[in-house]
C-alpha cells in the first residue's frame, strides 16, 4: 500500500506542478512583455532580493528570417525570470556577444535586406528593448569586418568590440559568466 500511496503523490505533484505544464504555462515577463516569456518555478535554488547577476550570452547562430534569435529571446527570459523571482533588475547585468553568422541579426533593414533577400530585421524591436534596459550587446569586430558590416549598418544601442574573444575576456574581467545555452 505504501507504494500506491507514493506513486499517487507523486502523479498529483506532477499534475500540478508549474514545471510540468507545458508550452501553455509559459507567459509575459515583468520586465520585456512581448517576448522572453518564462513559467513559474518554484525552485529549489535560492534567488532572492539580495542576488546579484552577471552574465554574457554569446550568439553564433542566426535568427531564422522573419523570427527572432533564440539567443536574444533567452537573454529576455533570463532577466524576466529572474525580476519575477525577486531580483530587483538593478541587479541583472546581461551582455550579448555577437558574431559570425548572427553578425546580421544586428544590422539596420537597408543591410540586413542586402544579405536576407530583401527581408527586415526581425530584431530591430528586442535589440531595441534590451539595449534601453540596459543590455549591452558587442558584435564581434573581426565578423563584422569579414561580412562587410560597418558600424553605420548597425542598430543603435549595439557596440563594436575588437572581436568576440576580446569582449568575452573583457566581461569576464568585470565579473560576468558565460551562460553555456
Amino acid at each position: 500500500m505504501p507504494k500506491i500511496a507514493l506513486w499517487g503523490y507523486l502523479l498529483g505533484a506532477s499534475l500540478t506542478s508549474p514545471v510540468w505544464a507545458g508550452e501553455s504555462a509559459f507567459q509575459a515577463g515583468p520586465v520585456f512583455p512581448t517576448f522572453g516569456k518564462i513559467a513559474p518555478v518554484v525552485s529549489d535554488m535560492a534567488v532572492t532580493t539580495e542576488t546579484r547577476l552577471q552574465v554574457a550570452f554569446d550568439v553564433g547562430k542566426a535568427g531564422d528570417v522573419g523570427k527572432l534569435n533564440r539567443t536574444l529571446n533567452s537573454a529576455a527570459r533570463f532577466i524576466n525570470m529572474h525580476a519575477a523571482a525577486g531580483v530587483p533588475v538593478d541587479n541583472i547585468k546581461v551582455a550579448v556577444v555577437v558574431h559570425g553568422g548572427a553578425s546580421f541579426d544586428l544590422t539596420r533593414d537597408s543591410r540586413y535586406g542586402q544579405k536576407k533577400d530583401g527581408a527586415q530585421n526581425a530584431n530591430r524591436a528586442a535589440i531595441k528593448a534590451l539595449t534601453e534596459k540596459g543590455v549591452e550587446i558587442y558584435l564581434c569586430g573581426q565578423s563584422a569586418a569579414y561580412h562587410d558590416i560597418k558600424k553605420i549598418d548597425l542598430l543603435p544601442g549595439v557596440n563594436l568590440a575588437l572581436s568576440a574573444m576580446t569582449a568575452h575576456a573583457l566581461l569576464q574581467q568585470k565579473g560576468y559568466t558565460l551562460n553555456p545555452f
